[in-house]
Formats: C-alpha cells, structure tokens, sequence
C-alpha cells in the first residue's frame, strides 16, 4: 500500500497547476440546497410497515388531496416509503431548467429499488417553493431477504432521480455583473501564497494590473474596459487561467477505514522509531464429557479456554529522509502496517520531528 502512495507522490511535481476555475469562484456564484418531504411508490413490500406511522398518514393525506377519501387504518400495503428529498439549485439556474435530486428513506423502508418519487415541492430556507421533484429512481444498491437470511450492498434506502426536478422559480442574486467594474474572486481553500500566485498569474495574463490579492481567500479584480458589460466573457477569461497552487503540509489518516494521505511537501526531522507489536490470541474450545458407565450421568458440554501470547521483536530505525517518498522507504523497510503507521507519525509529531498537521477524518 505504501509503496503505492510513494509512487503516486513521487511521480507528483511540488507545485500543481490548476485551472483558476477548479479553485476558486467568483463572489456570488453559488449553491443553494433544498429540501422537501415526499413519497416513494411502486415498491415491491419493502417500503414503510405500519410502524411507521408518519408514512401512512403522510399517504392518506395526500390521497385526500387528490379526491380519494382514506383512513389511515386501511392502508396495508408496504408499497409506500416517506422520504426527504434534496437538491441543489445554482444562483444562475432559470426557471425551466432541471437538478438532480437524492431521496433517502426517514422510516423503516428495507430498500426505495425500483420506486417512483411523487410529486414533491423543494424549498428553500426562506420557505418558499423553487422546484418540483418527481420520477424514478436510480439506487445503487439492494437489499433482499428469504427464509431467515438476508443479503445487501450499498445503501438501498437513498436512490437518486436523474433531472428529476424542475425549476419553478429563480433564485437570483444581488450581484449584478453586468454593471460591475470590480468582482472578487474567492478560493474555495484560502492560503496567501495561492491567493498572491492567483494575482500574478491574472495580471501576466491579461498583460496589465487588474488583480490584487487581499487577503488569503480573496482576489480583488478591476474590468479592463474593453470587459466591462460582457462579464461573462471576462469570466472565461479569468477561469482559463492556470496557477500553481500552494497548501499546507497534512497528513489525513481515518481510523474507521485504516487509510493513511500524506502530501508531497510533509517534511521528516532525523528521528529513531522502534517498532514492535504485542498480539494476545484466546481460543474457545467445546468439548463434550461423557459419564462413566452405569453412572446414570448425562453428557455435558464442556467450554475449555487456551490463551496464547506472542511479540514480535522490536526493532529501532533511525529514520533520517527530509521527505515523504525516503519515510515511507524506511516504514516500508520495518513492515509497518496502515493502523500502525497512525500511531508512529502521532509519536514522530509529538517528538517534534513530524512538520506536518495531522488530520483524523
């Protein structure tokens, strides 16, 4: 696994050119999420039981919309499964135009495959109406039982509707670019040497001073002239142009998953690190004891217990590499498994030799 990581990170210049557009985005410019309560119908028994009774009145109630006088008490079925219903709309997105949405399951529904969303309003947080959901699902995944055993993969209970929702109404913004002499240009992950390097590309760019970086996150541009009112060809312009971006030095581990990351620029002090690991092992084994003859005993099970201890010899290795690719030679020289390896660099960063933020996901 390490050997991998070394290769993908070897083979990796320090300073990565990106396209400004796959960093940043210009003031304004963003998503809005909504949301909205619906119904999934169609499916085959593995929708809400009676227990939930949220669905079932959520059912009724919309059948009373449609005419269809129901009680509550007489709807049987595990066809129907009450959902949330989520989507994102863009600041720029006219009315008429679709979004993908995602439906994931609120009660007791086994699997949403081969459902179909109904009608379903998505609002915003201001509560009001700006698209419409609704169609089949797509579920990358399933769930099925019979005779006791069960067998699943994925998450069967979220699905997604492809274009699935309309929008109604236009979200807006209050920036009106065409009448704008100066826009900001904001990094999604802001870092002073990114924003000051995002600057001087533009200016190289354009063969003129229209962009000041001011702070970590923001780049300040002035319209040329010859831009002003044809915004969006000005916006092109500035998403085409290329920087080589700057971040600081992390090491990204997971517990749950045993996955370790370590950027190209993570710098090691010459540090010793002895490593060794302790397994304690106990068996459970049953046997049976039978009476002697004529004993008028029964037979009896018998759990008997074997615990074994074993530690591998420790080993210390003096780790002296300034880089990511001559650590993780070293580790890979000591055998150092994945869940191990978290707990070395935690120690090389406490010792004070690991220059580098460790983050746990």
């Amino acid at each position: 696994m390490f050997s991998i990581l070394l290769a993908l990170l070897l083979a990796t210049p320090q300073a990565d050119a990106a396209r400004t557009k796959d960093i940043a985005s210009f003031y304004g410019v963003r998503e809005n999420h909504l949301t909205g309560a619906g119904l999934v119908v169609g499916l085959t028994r593995t929708g809400d039981s009676r227990r939930s009774a949220a669905s079932i009145r959520a059912l009724a109630n919309r059948l009373q919309g449609l005419g269809v006088s129901l009680d509550p008490d007489e709807v049987m079925a595990r066809n129907v499964a009450l959902v949330m219903v989520t989507a994102s709309i863009q600041s720029d997105s006219r009315t008429g135009s679709t979004l993908d949405v995602t439906v994931a399951s609120t009660g007791d529904a086994a699997s949403l495959m081969g459902g179909y969303l109904l009608m379903t309003p998505l609002m915003g947080p201001d509560g009001q109406v700006y698209a419409v959901a609704s169609g089949p699902l797509i579920v990358g995944g399933y769930s099925v039982e019979a005779g006791g055993d069960s067998a699943q993969k994925n998450t069967p209970t979220v699905g997604r509707v492809e274009n699935g929702a309309t929008v109604e109404r236009e979200v807006g913004t209050a920036v009106h670019y065409q009448e704008l002499l100066e826009v900001d240009l904001v990094l999604r992950d802001p870092d002073f040497t990114t924003s000051s390097r995002l600057a001087d590309a533009i200016n190289k760019d354009f063969n003129e001073e229209i962009a000041l970086a001011s702070s970590s996150s923001t780049v300040r541009l002035a319209i040329p002239q010859e831009f002003q009112g044809r915004f969006a060809l000005f916006a092109a312009k500035v998403e085409a142009v290329e920087v080589d971006v700057d971040a600081p030095a992390r090491v990204v581990i997971s517990e749950r998953t045993g996955t370790v990351v370590m950027g190209a620029d993570v710098r090691i002090s010459a540090v010793a690190v002895a490593h060794g690991s302790l397994s304690i092992e106990v068996k459970r084994q049953v046997d049976v004891s039978q009476p002697g003859p004529l004993s008028k005993g029964s037979t009896v099970a018998v759990a008997n217990h074997e615990v074994s201890a074993s530690e591998e010899p420790g080993q210390l290795t003096l780790v002296e590499g300034v880089t990511i690719g001559e650590l993780v030679s070293a580790l890979n020289a000591m055998g150092v498994k994945p869940r191990d390896l978290m707990v070395i660099l935690q120690a090389i960063q406490a010792a004070g030799a690991l220059h580098a933020e460790i983050v746990a996901i």
